[in-house]
């Protein structure tokens, strides 16, 4: 999967934020072949979701794009940075709705999307992703999920990722182009396309692929990892992180100096041990190495998309381009969720 055109970044401060989100999610349910009792149901949900946050939000913001893994999914994730919710599990009630919005509530949204995750902390703000699959569909795998977000207000985002899976294995790319704009972003498309021609290669083989093949663009800085079910292989040229992260900290993965496409020393490849509740995290400088596993409590029990969101809320500055991507190793469970709180995700086939 492409995460460089996959969406944009909408901010929810106007009610007019909610028809241009609702009318991009048909655009999409409609390429997608949903029927149209899907499309009116996707559009209710999306409404209500972008409604609550222009009421009550604060520095809400929605995009709505096809899902990573799986682009004939239609996938909303929205983020705000306050007030949060106390308690989540009275929102997902039948019949609870903040006031003003469509007053369906949390509770009805779950039940029209074919999945989705919440995560909120009082004080901090609130993350829900949700996404709407055809009836008959397999839903997506929900293992891996990035998100990009320009410098200040620019569309084109220089840094982005891709996606690929092979049965168990999940593979990841992470690229920052140097610098910002049109130019980043090409050095960037160059290092997505380079990478989704290298099939099943070993990360280090991506890596020098990459640095080999965007020697005629402004380069950029890059990494790989190849995500097991009990091992992560990692390799990297220049100023992109990777961590293994849990509840209880992280371990940062290695990579070595350099820019691909232009100048970079021996390439290596490192192995780390990925246990079972783990997480891998990517991101780019746009993101402050300093977000800590232990302040965002339960974030890392969730779906992938949600940590993804809550780091890019956490850690990421409006002064550069960002883009994180996070990936759980397969069958990884969600285990650090009050009992309540776990029926917050559902990933199913299809709406009933």
């Amino acid at each position: 999967m492409n995460g460089l055109r996959t969406g944009h970044w909408v901010r929810a401060e106007d009610p007019s934020a909610v028809g241009a989100v609702r009318r991009r999610a048909v655009e999409l349910a409609e390429v997608a072949g949903f029927d149209q009792v899907l499309i009116g149901q996707t559009a209710v949900a999306v409404s209500e979701a972008v409604s609550n946050l222009v009421k009550h939000a604060v520095e809400g913001t929605v995009m709505v794009r096809p899902h990573p893994e799986a682009p004939a999914t239609v996938e909303l994730v929205a983020v705000d940075k306050g007030p949060g919710m106390a308690d989540v599990a009275r929102a997902l009630r039948d019949g609870y709705s903040t006031s003003g919005t469509l007053g369906i509530g949390l509770g009805a949204i779950s039940r029209i999307a074919s999945g989705y995750d919440v995560h909120s902390l009082p004080g901090k703000g609130t993350v829900l992703a949700m996404h709407f699959t055809a009836r008959h569909t397999p839903g997506p795998p929900l293992r891996a999920s990035g998100l990009t977000r320009p410098i200040g207000d620019e569309t084109e985002c220089g840094d982005g990722f891709a996606i690929s899976q092979a049965g168990p294995v999940t593979t990841v790319l992470v690229c920052d182009g140097l610098g910002h704009g049109p130019n980043a972003a090409q050095a960037t498309y160059r290092a997505v396309e380079l990478f989704l021609e290298a099939g099943e290669q070993e990360p280090v083989a991506v890596v020098e692929r990459l640095h080999a093949g965007m020697d005629g663009t402004r380069g950029g800085a890059v990494a790989v990892a190849r995500v097991e079910p009990d091992r992560v292989l990692f390799a990297g040229l220049g100023n992109v992180s990777g961590w293994v992260a849990h509840a209880e900290g992280r371990q940062g993965m290695v990579s070595v100096p350099g820019i691909a496409g232009h100048q970079g020393g021996r390439l290596r490849q490192y192995t780390y041990d990925l246990p079972r509740y783990a997480t891998v995290v990517l991101h780019t400088d746009g993101l402050t190495e300093r977000w800590d596993p232990g302040n965002l409590p339960g974030l890392f029990s969730r779906t992938p998309a949600v940590i993804a969101a809550g780091l890019m809320r956490e850690a990421g500055s409006r002064r550069d381009d960002a883009c994180v991507v996070t990936v759980r190793p397969p069958g990884a469970p969600v285990t650090a969720c009050p009992p309540q709180e776990r029926t917050m995700v559902r990933p199913r086939r299809g709406p009933r």
